[in-house]
């Protein structure tokens, strides 16, 4: 088959006869890897290249396939990344099936770092652990977490997918064949650096069921593997303008008089508000849910939703997918749900046309004909004591674990392509997703709210093509109040979550003032960040990035512990630590949050020259710096040569047009920068409905550095008069 053939049968939606590909890593032969060993048991898999830079290889049978979900491939973007050559030698890549299980090994070199695995918030290096990848609120157990992606990569520049909507074991160079290239064994008594867990040469990952599919995206660097699976999965979402505003989630007993409330509240405080989100009291009933409105708390729906939108704001419901007996939609459903229920509400079978054409349809007629955006679906990952059990049945045949698996992306594609058939972009939240989530309208969320964990996770997120939100809620402290906002403000989503705490952005007033400011910040970066949604969308680079995905990083891993504690660590076992504490914000600046109670914190810079955001002065080259820190500020740096559009502050993201940009210069380099802009809510972009703007900053005769501004397509720019801004003269 051809490239655009294959682009077809990609996003069929027609259960795929799976083959696993097992990948090894080497670019050069490690000590552990002296010579190709001959593994007992086991196959060669057989590779076929069916993209540039991306093969395929599977074997025995794969049912309820996640790529059906994901969109199609953009192979024209793929094609533009050039080829790469297969990463390591293919008789090094083994299956097995048996009569329970099918199983895949791939090579592993003895200093290579495998990165992603899905939504983490401990660490980022998975190398030396087992992950057992299962859908569930995030409780400790390695792999156990809302978004368990099956996708990893490596520092030595690719990318692996093992696809299956079973739930996978994966040892990442942990657990060692008799028949593999074993290490020198050490005597712990009288040898010295004994080992726990002694270094394995590969990867490998089981699964119960009958077969497996595996994909191998190949780069020069990590950031190109993670590109070509993003676009192998039909590139990253493009917001609509409005979600990238700020959104403020009600207490969940709140009335629609309550919201206007706050509302004119929002305009007391002079703060920007874009979205409204609505909690489990805007239904008539909830844990299960009812899908209709409270007529008590909201008597006219549609005059509630009509008169914010005519302010510029948007209405977000929150959901959970389980059926309560009074739904109005509760007959139509019942024939499509399974034999077990979820707070006594029926599970409906989404894997069943006619069950989507039932939810699809009562979500149209009651919300969004009269203008709702979008949803926030919940409680898609669940504890076992409160979702179904493994052994339930659906009315599909489908099995019951990998419809847990599946389910939350399943919400996902299933609105996303219903709000794309109304030619609307949408933007919402989910508690679970999967391989191939990329291009879904939805961004990840969590009850689990340690800090430093939610920005661990953000920086997990581009790892496994999903976006994160490290919303806030609450604080025990001003300080944590404005050091969470931070955060929030330089993620995918900004957002505070006051579902319970009832808390506004001004609740501590000794920080309103720099709650305020930097909201306003984020919202000046809206062309910036619009921009980097664009890369998302049409060349897979995460709009928010590890710091393992930028050129010139150094990741410095440190082994720390080993010191044998008879009760603590009987096994003297060191733990890999890599920075998780920053991150890149688009192509040019790195987001260095603080944590309260921080004084002080270091900052890693990549190679090159870095400048202070705030005042342009140079800040460090390809070193570490401890910076002291200041509540008022988020520390910000950018590259030598960035160029940063900016706009003036506004209290929606749905004003008027003709905002005057400014671009921002930092550092001594020569550079161009392509903004982009849109109409900001229809899929028209797809059509050629957009605007690209060249900026180029070059040095004229006299040395100095000039701006030129030139238009390569001007059919929708919502921009007035460019002027600059020499931030490092």
């Amino acid at each position: 088959m051809t490239y655009s053939e294959n682009a077809t049968v990609w996003g069929a939606s027609t259960l795929r006869i799976a083959v696993i590909v097992v990948l090894t890593a080497l670019t050069c032969i490690s000590s552990v890897h002296a010579q190709s060993t001959l593994i007992s048991g086991m196959e060669i898999l057989q590779w076929e290249k069916i993209m540039p830079g991306v093969w395929k290889a599977s074997f025995g049978e794969v049912t309820l396939n996640p790529l059906d979900f994901a969109g199609s491939p953009k192979v024209e973007a793929i094609s533009k990344l050039g080829d790469t050559a297969f990463p390591f030698d293919k008789q090094e890549t083994r299956y097995q099936l048996t009569s329970s299980r099918a199983n895949i090994r791939l090579p592993l070199d003895e200093s290579e770092k495998i990165y992603g695995l899905g939504l983490e918030f401990e660490e980022i290096n998975r190398r030396g652990n087992v992950y057992h990848l299962k859908v569930d609120h995030y409780g400790g157990v390695k792999g156990y977490t809302h978004a368990p992606v099956p996708f990893y990569v490596s520092s030595q520049g690719y990318g692996v997918l093992i696809n299956s909507s079973n739930r996978i074991s994966i040892h990442v160079g942990v657990g060692n064949r008799k028949d593999s290239a074993l290490p020198e064994a050490v005597d712990r008594t009288t040898g010295k650096n004994w080992q726990a867990r002694p270094l394995s040469d590969a990867v490998e990952a089981s699964i119960q069921g009958d077969g497996l599919e595996i994909y191998i995206f190949c780069g020069t660097d990590p950031l190109e593997a993670v590109q070509r699976y993003n676009l192998f999965c039909g590139g990253g979402v493009l917001p609509p303008k409005w979600g990238l505003g700020f959104w403020h989630r009600m207490h969940t007993k709140s009335s629609a008089d309550d919201v206007l409330k706050e509302v004119e509240d929002f305009k007391k405080y002079d703060f920007p508000l874009d979205v409204i989100g609505l909690e489990p009291g805007w239904q008539s009933f909830a844990y299960p849910c009812s899908y209709d409105w409270d007529k008590t708390r909201f008597p006219d729906p549609k005059g509630f939703v009509g008169g914010l939108d005519n302010m510029g704001i948007k209405v977000n419901l929150w959901e959970n997918p389980y059926v309560a007996q009074s739904s109005t939609m509760y007959d139509d459903i019942k024939p499509y749900t399974g034999s077990h229920t979820v707070w006594l509400g029926e599970v409906p079978d989404y894997t069943i046309p006619d069950a989507q054409k039932v939810i699809r349809s009562h979500h149209q007629k009651n919300h969004i004909d009269i203008g709702i955006s979008g949803y926030k679906f919940d409680e898609t990952d669940g504890y076992d004591v409160w979702l179904w059990p493994d052994h339930a049945a659906f009315p599909s045949g489908n099995d019951a674990v990998q419809i847990r698996q599946l389910y939350g992306l399943m919400m996902q594609d299933m609105f996303t392509n219903h709000f794309r058939e109304q030619n609307k972009r949408t933007y919402g939240l989910v508690r679970s997703s999967y391989a191939g989530g990329a291009n879904k309208s939805f961004v990840l969320y969590s009850d689990y709210y340690g800090h430093r964990g939610y920005v661990t996770a953000l920086v997990n997120s581009s790892l496994a093509g999903v976006l994160w939100t490290p919303e806030i809620r609450n604080a025990n402290s001003a300080e944590e109040w404005v050091r969470r906002f931070q955060s929030v403000c330089f993620s995918p989503m900004m957002m505070l979550n006051a579902w319970a705490s009832g808390k506004k952005p001004w609740s501590f007033p000794e920080a309103t003032d720099m709650v305020r400011d930097v909201i306003q910040l984020r919202s000046s970066l809206l062309p910036y960040i619009y921009t980097a949604f664009y890369d998302y969308n049409q060349k897979g680079i995460p709009p928010f990035r590890a710091m393992v995905l930028e050129s010139g990083y150094d990741s410095k891993e440190i082994l720390t512990g080993g010191k044998l504690d008879d009760s603590g660590n009987p096994y003297a076992e060191k733990k890999r630590i890599e920075a998780t504490d920053q991150y890149m914000m688009g192509p040019s600046i790195l987001v260095a949050p603080v944590f309260a109670g921080e004084k002080e914190r270091d900052v890693v810079f990549p190679k090159g020259n870095w400048y202070d955001f705030y005042t342009g002065e140079f800040a460090g080259n390809g070193e570490t710096i401890v910076i002291t820190t200041k509540l008022e500020h988020i520390p910000l740096y950018v590259k030598d040569g960035a160029i940063i559009p900016t706009i003036s502050p506004d209290n929606t993201v749905n004003r008027s047009k003709e905002l005057p940009v400014e671009i921002r210069h930092y550092g001594e380099k020569e550079n161009t920068y392509f903004l982009y802009d849109d109409d900001g809510v229809t899929f028209d972009y797809e059509n050629g409905e957009y605007a690209l703007t060249e900026l180029s900053v070059e040095r004229n005769r006299s040395g100095e550095l000039t701006g030129k501004v030139s238009a390569q397509n001007k059919k929708v720019f919502n921009y007035g008069k460019i002027s600059w801004r020499w931030m490092t003269r």
